[in-house]
This record gives C-alpha cells, sequence and structure tokens, in this order.
C-alpha cells in the first residue's frame, strides 16, 4: 500500500528507501498500541509492586502520578515522532537533535539502549504469559510441582507462536490490530463485571488512606517511591508504534494522535481496573501469599468461589498478555532493523536485509527469537538472573527516552528553530519536555531498587548490574569499532528540504 505524499517527503528528507509497507492507518496504530501497553491487564500482575510498598492507598495515588508522569513522556515523543517520523525511533531523534559534537555517540548508545530493552521485551511477554498458565495449573491441580524448566519450555512456545504470527500473518497485522483491540475492551469488560457484582468491597477508607511499609524500608515516603514502579510497568512501551512508522500510512499526523490516544485510553481503563482491584482485593495477606504466584488470581477466586470461574478470567488475561507478545516482536524486530539499516549493531547487512516477496525484515524477526529463546534458558539456572534481564529492559528504555527528549528540550532552550511537525506542543513544549525527564530519570533510579530493604542474592535486584554492563561493552565496542563504521542516521539527513 503507497503512503501519501507526506510520507515520501518523509522518507526523502532521513535518506531512506521505502522497503515496507504503509498499511498501517489510524485503527491499527491504536490497536497496536492500546494491546502492547495493556495497562488494565498489567494492572493486575504488577499489584504487588504497590502492595508491598505502599498498601491499598499508593496504588490509587501512584497510578495517578504514573500517569500525569508518563502523558508528558508520551506528548514529548509523539512531538518528536511527527517531526520525524523513522522506525529508528529514539536514537534517530538523538542524532538529528542533539548537538554536532555529541551527535554520534548519543545516537549509538540510544540505540543500543533501545535494543536492549525491546529485545527483552520479547522474553519478558512469553514469561509473563507463562507465568499465569504455571498459576493456573496451580489453581486447579494442588499436586503441580512447579519446576524453573517448565516455564523455560513454555516461554520457547509462546515466542514461537508470537514469531510465525508476525511472519505468516505479516500483510494482514493491521486487521488483526484491530481484533485483538477488540477482545482487549471485550476482556475489560469480562473482568470487572464479575468482580463488581461477586468481590467483598473493601471500605474507601482503606483504598484511599491506607499506606504501608511491607517492604521494610526506614520511611513510608521512601517505600512509596519505590511502589511507583508498578503504576509505570503498566504504561510501559509507549514508544511501541514509532518502530512501525515505516508502516503507517501518513505516519506524521498518524503515529503522535494515535499515540496520544491510546495512553488516553489506557489510563482511563487502567484507574478503573486500579479502584475495581482495591474495592475487590478482600484479604490483603491471602491475595499476596496465593499458592498460584499471582495476587489477581487469588482476587478472582474470592470472588468467584469457583475454579472454573476463576480459570477463564485468568485465561482471558493470559491471552490478552499474549497478544501483547505478538506486538512486541513486531516493534523489537523493526527496532533492531533500523538500527541495524544504519550499521549500528555487529552483522548490521543481514539484520537489515527485508524480504522483497514478504516485505517484512524476517532476519531481525528470526534473530529476536533467538535471543528470546538464549534468555529463556536462563530461568532454568536462575529464575533470579532471568527476572534481573528482563526487569531492566524499563530502565534501558527510560534512559532512551532520556537522551532523546532532552536533545529536543536543549534545543529548545538555546532557541533553535525545531523541524516543522504537524503535531506540535507548541509553547507548552518546553514545561512537557522538562517534567518528562524529571520523571524518567526519577523512574529508572527506582527501577533499580529491591522491593524489600533487606534483601538476599535472591530477592536482590541485579539489573543494575546488568545495565551497567551492557553500558560498558556498547561503549567500549563504540571506541573499538562502532566509531568507525557507525555515522548515525543525521549524515543523510536532507536539511535542504
Amino acid at each position: 500500500m503507497p503512503g501519501t505524499a507526506h510520507d515520501e517527503y518523509d522518507m526523502t528528507r532521513i535518506g531512506k528507501e521505502q522497503e515496507l509497507l504503509r498499511n498501517f492507518q489510524f485503527l491499527s496504530v491504536l490497536g497496536f498500541t492500546t494491546v502492547i501497553l495493556s495497562t488494565w491487564e498489567t494492572v493486575l500482575y504488577t499489584v504487588s509492586y504497590g502492595l508491598i510498598n505502599g498498601g491499598l492507598a499508593s496504588l490509587v495515588w501512584m497510578f495517578l502520578v504514573a500517569s500525569v508522569g508518563m502523558g508528558t513522556v508520551v506528548l514529548s515523543l509523539a512531538e518528536m515522532a511527527s517531526m520525524a517520523p523513522t522506525s529508528g525511533g529514539q536514537y534517530h531523534w538523538a542524532s538529528e537533535f542533539a548537538p554536532p559534537s555529541v551527535q554520534k555517540f548519543l545516537s549509538f548508545l540510544t540505540g543500543w539502549l533501545s535494543t536492549l530493552a525491546w529485545q527483552t521485551g520479547i522474553a519478558s511477554g512469553s514469561y509473563l504469559t507463562a507465568s499465569q498458565i504455571q498459576g493456573l495449573l496451580l489453581l486447579n491441580d494442588a499436586t503441580y510441582n512447579f519446576q524453573r524448566w517448565h516455564g523455560t519450555l513454555l516461554i520457547i512456545g509462546i515466542a514461537t507462536a508470537a514469531i510465525l504470527l508476525n511472519i505468516f500473518l505479516a500483510r494482514q497485522l493491521p486487521r488483526v490490530e484491530i481484533l485483538m483491540m477488540v477482545l482487549h475492551f471485550v476482556g475489560f469488560i469480562t473482568i470487572i463485571v464479575p468482580l463488581w457484582v461477586l468481590a467483598p468491597r473493601t471500605p474507601a477508607k482503606a483504598v484511599f488512606t491506607d499506606f504501608r511499609n511491607n517492604g521494610g524500608w526506614p520511611n513510608l515516603g521512601l517505600s512509596v517511591l519505590i511502589g511507583l514502579t508498578g503504576p509505570v510497568y503498566s504504561m510501559i512501551a509507549c514508544d511501541c508504534a514509532v518502530h512501525m512508522a515505516e508502516e503507517i500510512k501518513d505516519a506524521s499526523r498518524v503515529l503522535p494522535l494515535g499515540m496520544v490516544c491510546s495512553m488516553i485510553i489506557s489510563i482511563i481503563s487502567g484507574f478503573v481496573m486500579v479502584l475495581t482491584f482495591c474495592f475487590c482485593i478482600g484479604d490483603l495477606d491471602s491475595a499476596l501469599s496465593s499458592p498460584t504466584g499471582q495476587p489477581y488470581i487469588e482476587v478472582f477466586y474470592n470472588a468467584t468461589h469457583s475454579h472454573s470461574g476463576t480459570t477463564v478470567m485468568t485465561v482471558v488475561i493470559a491471552s490478552l498478555t499474549f497478544c501483547n507478545t505478538v506486538n512486541n516482536v513486531a516493534s523489537s524486530s523493526r527496532q533492531l532493523y533500523a538500527f541495524a539499516r544504519d550499521r549500528g549493531l555487529p552483522f548490521s547487512p543481514f539484520l537489515s536485509k527485508v524480504q522483497p516477496g514478504r516485505a517484512i525484515p524476517l532476519n531481525s524477526i528470526l534473530v529476536c527469537f533467538i535471543v528470546t529463546c538464549l534468555l529463556s534458558l536462563i530461568n532454568i539456572g536462575s529464575t533470579v538472573a532471568f527476572n534481573a534481564i528482563v526487569s531492566l529492559g524499563a530502565a534501558a528504555l527510560f534512559s532512551s527516552y532520556i537522551i532523546s527528549i532532552s536533545c529536543i528540550l536543549l534545543k529548545r532552550c538555546r532557541g533553535e528553530v525545531l523541524r516543522p511537525r504537524r503535531w506540535s506542543l507548541g509553547r507548552w513544549g518546553g514545561p512537557v519536555n522538562i517534567a518528562a525527564v524529571i520523571f524518567s530519570l526519577l523512574f529508572a533510579f527506582f527501577s533499580f531498587w529491591p522491593l524489600f530493604a533487606e534483601t538476599t542474592a535472591a530477592t536482590m535486584n541485579w539489573s543494575v548490574a546488568i545495565y551497567g554492563g551492557v553500558v560498558v561493552f556498547a561503549v567500549m565496542y563504540y571506541y573499538a569499532y562502532g566509531r568507525h563504521v557507525y555515522d548515525g542516521p543525521v549524515v543523510l539527513v536532507k536539511r535542504d528540504i
């Protein structure tokens, strides 16, 4: 499907050829982003963060704080996406908008951080789906012996299904996105109605004022800030549609509009789910100590008093989490393809190859699958190490946000002329960018903290060590080899058109 005149202009300006099909339009972009955010679903399986650090009241109020913070991040990214709608996203913006003296290095580092984040994203989505399946097995069979290798096989199986859908339904993916968005909304109703009708009620005073420091931190304020990570996780990956930019018709208008609309929908549905969960949780300690490993499954069972009813409701959540994984594959492979196209990765010619008949970066999709399988094997040896790897993706992603948004903010502060865009923040651009950077720094900092003050090797959050290792490796690779072959996308940008 051909793009518009605006799409042709954007591709010519950034010096890239149109290799992918532009078959995404507003509804499919809206569906794609809404499903990959999966805010109301993620609220359910990340509640332990807030319940341990902050309590019920923290879940409610920190969700609102996260909504405002993530809102500024999305608005900032959306404006840059309108300026330069490209699958490269953050690393391209760093290259084009950063001061010339640091364009090359910042773009390279941002590309590696974004690649790290999205590659761990597929493993994370597959792991969450697998965990819910194992939770169902424990719910329905108390004799089931939970084994780590079971989880690894499930992760590989789920990732395989997601990869195959991305390969063989590539041309139909926009229609699939609309279908998945419908399932997302139907599933929402399917979950909240039984809880509203059947679940016991928690007093409103407890929901809005009961703050707890169950993590053993020196003070309640610190505990609440650590618990902020849960609500933010439910809105993470808001740049997902950016990496599909070269498959979106009229991208400079449709892409930012889809990003902002999907965030609004996600915040509203997510907040309704937070309130529903808090008012229907029943016994807090019982939920946290659920033998299924998933507090929300215990809440479902306490509401329905039925294994069958709980199973159906949990299958809905697991199915939608799988849909999230399908979209994760699409975004991850396009980001990998784009960065390789600019020679930012080893084996770039192979990774950036597009299959003419399919018009998809097949090699990148297959490499995403291999990476996910390799990461899943770590789970056999240590669940702690696997969780550290998949959780560091959040810090890496927010680091890419910080760098790219800071670049456009610096241009604003210097009074430099910004690129024309069809979706603009206008005079609010500076304040919104500042708020986005501050919020992203706050989350990135606390994402490295463990849930409990007293930690062991098993409960420590080791993601900071792995994050540091990856950054050090990326810097060493840049100075040893990358700087000789990577110029950054800015060298191809035509500034005279």
